[in-house]
């Protein structure tokens, strides 16, 4: 496992962006090879979207041969609700760049057999063969996607029911009303974002230093899903400097000791 710690969430989102431009370019996809890669939403990728927006538009890199497949959506949303994640990608990130309609997958809250949706989806990944990179965030309890604590971490795109954690913390998004948020939502699962080429998880807040802690540090764990990165041979962790505040100062010394022998990802 590799920790990236950067000083702020802005520096944390651009050297997410950059890495994950940097991937795409030298892998030079094409129509035939597409650059397959797995993306989040919520209020951590953001910025990495915003960033990746700029190289765009700076004609720095373009999306045409990539191909994107969505970690989550909620059940019973339509495409068009303010708050499916549907909507979230297109106003953040699809609608500014060049990528293809054609090219992007995300669950349908609205499917009428939730069982063939997800079977459609894990057959979709598999037919382009696989995931190069996975992006991800992580909730303040471990969750990965909406693969709650006691997932199994060989987990296959499924319905999960939300915790009242996450259906708490979600309500931010549906003007503080706990009765608006949906139960359910579609996920990817554990063992499905494990099995992408490469992952990175974004931890970029106070309140997730005890997730990230568990993730670094402690036993590999259903209760906590960010520690099946432990078995990931390429596995990175993108984190700002206050979200280590759980983790042992000989820790963050190594992990700041090894990031220097790396290249900064340049675009």
């Amino acid at each position: 496992m590799r920790v990236v710690i950067k000083k702020d969430y802005a520096d944390c989102s651009e050297w997410t962006a950059n890495y994950i431009a940097r991937r795409i370019l030298d892998a030079n996809p094409t129509e035939q090879r597409p650059f397959v890669l797995g993306l989040p939403t919520g209020s951590t990728p953001i910025g990495v979207y915003e960033h990746l927006v700029k190289l765009y538009n700076k004609k720095k890199i373009s999306f045409k041969n990539v191909v994107t497949f969505n970690m989550d959506e909620y059940v019973g949303l339509a495409d068009d609700h303010p708050q499916s994640y549907h909507y979230f990608m297109y106003d953040h990130f699809f609608k500014h760049i060049d990528i293809k309609k054609e090219n992007i997958h995300i669950l349908n809250g609205l499917a009428k057999n939730p069982e063939e949706e997800c079977a459609a989806y894990e057959k979709a990944i598999k037919a382009y063969g696989g995931i190069d990179l996975f992006l991800g965030g992580i909730g303040s309890d471990g969750h990965i996607a909406f693969n709650e604590p006691g997932s199994s971490l060989t987990s296959r795109t499924r319905v999960m029911t939300l915790t009242q954690e996450t259906i708490a913390a979600n309500s931010r998004f549906f003007e503080g009303d706990l009765s608006k948020v949906p139960t359910r939502a579609f996920t990817v699962g554990v063992g499905t974002i494990c099995d992408a080429r490469e992952v990175i998880i974004m931890v970029t807040d106070r309140s997730k230093a005890k997730a990230l802690a568990q993730g670094v540090e402690g036993a590999v764990s259903q209760m906590w899903p960010i520690t099946a990165l432990q078995l990931h041979q390429n596995a990175i962790i993108a984190c700002t400097d206050d979200a280590t505040d759980e983790l042992k100062v000989g820790t963050v010394r190594y992990f700041n000791n090894m990031e220097s022998h790396y290249p900064v990802p340049e675009v």
